[in-house]
C-alpha cells in the first residue's frame, strides 16, 4: 500500500485542476487530496491515476474521472453524519470520497467480483462505509430508508421508483440519466409527491444494469 510524496504532489495538482474546472466544495477537494486513487486502479494505470480521466476496472466497469466524482459529490452538499445511499460501488473511490466527507455510506454493487474486491480493499486503506451490499441498485435499500441523499454512479435510462421513495423530504438524488450520453440530473424531494428537477449537462457513464451478476 505505497503512497508517496510524489503521489501527494500529483493529488495536489489534481485538486488545483478541479478548482479550475469549477469545484468549490472544500470538503470534496480535501477528500480528493487525501485519497490514494492510484491504489484503486490496476497497477498498469498507476502512473496515470491522477489525470482527470476514467479508467477500466474489473467486471467491465470503470472508475469515474475525478471531476465527475467531485461534481456529483458537490451536488449532494454532504453534511457530516448524512446517511447516503450509493448505487454502484465499483472500485469504491466515490464511496471513499463520501466517507471522508463524514457521510454514513450504504453502497450497493451488482457485480459480485467487484463487490468482493472492494469489500476487502476499502478497510485496508482505512475507509469504513456503514454497509456494502451485493444487490440490485434499482431496488435501493428499503430497510435503511429514508436517506439524506442518493447518488447513482452509472447511467440510468430512467429514475428507479424505489429510489425516489427512499429519499427523505428535503433530500437530494444525483443521477446520470440517459442511454448513450447521460444528463447529470439532481432531484430534490419537496414533499411526499413532488420533486424539483435540475439538469447539469452531459456526462458519460457505464450503464446501470438491473439484477445481480
Amino acid at each position: 500500500m505505497n503512497d508517496t510524496q510524489k503521489h501527494q504532489g500529483l493529488r495536489n495538482k489534481l485538486v488545483t485542476l478541479l478548482e479550475e474546472k469549477g469545484i468549490t466544495d472544500k470538503n470534496v477537494l480535501e477528500a480528493i487530496r487525501k485519497i490514494p486513487r492510484h491504489l484503486f486502479l490496476d497497477s498498469s494505470f498507476e502512473d496515470f491515476a491522477y489525470q482527470d480521466k476514467a479508467f477500466p476496472i474489473a467486471a467491465g466497469q470503470t472508475i469515474s474521472q475525478p471531476y465527475t466524482v467531485a461534481f456529483q459529490s458537490q451536488l449532494l452538499e454532504v453534511k457530516k453524519g448524512d446517511k447516503i445511499l450509493e448505487i454502484g460501488t465499483g472500485s469504491g473511490y466515490q464511496c471513499a470520497v463520501l466517507c471522508l466527507m463524514g457521510a454514513q455510506v450504504y453502497s450497493i454493487e451488482r457485480q459480485n467480483e467487484l463487490f468482493k474486491k472492494t469489500s476487502l480493499f476499502l478497510p485496508k486503506i482505512g475507509i469504513r462505509p456503514k454497509r456494502l451490499i451485493f444487490g440490485d441498485g434499482y431496488k435501493g435499500l428499503e430497510s435503511e430508508a429514508p436517506f439524506d441523499s442518493i447518488i447513482v454512479t452509472a447511467g440510468a435510462p430512467f429514475i428507479p421508483q424505489p429510489l425516489m421513495a427512499q429519499l427523505k423530504i428535503g433530500g437530494r438524488m444525483v443521477i446520470p440519466l440517459g442511454e448513450d450520453h447521460q444528463i447529470m440530473t439532481m432531484l430534490i424531494r419537496k414533499n411526499e409527491t413532488q420533486f424539483e428537477k435540475h439538469e447539469f449537462g452531459e456526462f458519460r457513464f457505464v450503464p446501470l444494469l438491473e439484477d445481480k451478476n
